[in-house]
């Protein structure tokens, strides 16, 4: 007993060391989608017991990405609702494309964020997006759904010969 308890804390110890970048590509599965964020890459960090975390999304037709971060105020929560499948939500930094993906998700908002349902390899992704506007109140923007397309290990490059 006391040696399992020992392993058991010696793995959850180094579980940090143990996340892993992957990058699960996606095309829109909608209309909607394909005009606001065309195909994306999204740069997911694994952990344990397979719990992702978003850091970044990439354009992949186009060049462009937009940092996440974790977290949102109070306001964001309340309008998604206490049951919402969309259970982790990811602010968009504005810097880089961040301001631009704001713009077009939530056109007139300040800030933006989205709640995504859990993202997993080989499975469809969906989010909403929720804007902030300079009156301080918050808006559902858009409902975002994506197919999977593949999953890498380094970003992929584009092609210089490419379109």
């Amino acid at each position: 007993m006391r040696l399992a308890l020992v392993i058991l804390s010696l793995t959850l110890a180094a579980a940090p060391a143990r996340a892993e970048t992957r990058f699960f590509a996606y095309d829109p599965a909608d209309r909607l989608t394909r005009a606001l964020t065309g195909p994306l890459t999204f740069e997911v960090e694994l952990g344990l017991f397979g719990r992702t975390t978003l850091r970044r999304l990439y354009s992949t037709a186009r060049t462009g990405q937009a940092d996440l971060t974790v977290g949102s105020p109070v306001g964001v929560r309340e309008l998604l609702g206490r049951d919402a499948v969309e259970g982790t939500v990811y602010g968009i930094a504005l810097t880089g494309q961040g301001r631009p993906l704001t713009r077009a998700l939530c056109p007139g908002a300040d800030e933006a964020w989205l709640a995504f349902a859990p993202v997993r390899a080989a499975r469809p992704a969906r989010a909403r997006a929720v804007g902030r506007w300079s009156d301080g109140v918050f808006r559902e923007c858009a409902q975002l759904s994506w197919t999977f397309r593949g999953e890498w290990s380094v970003l992929p490059t584009p092609d210089p010969t490419g379109p």
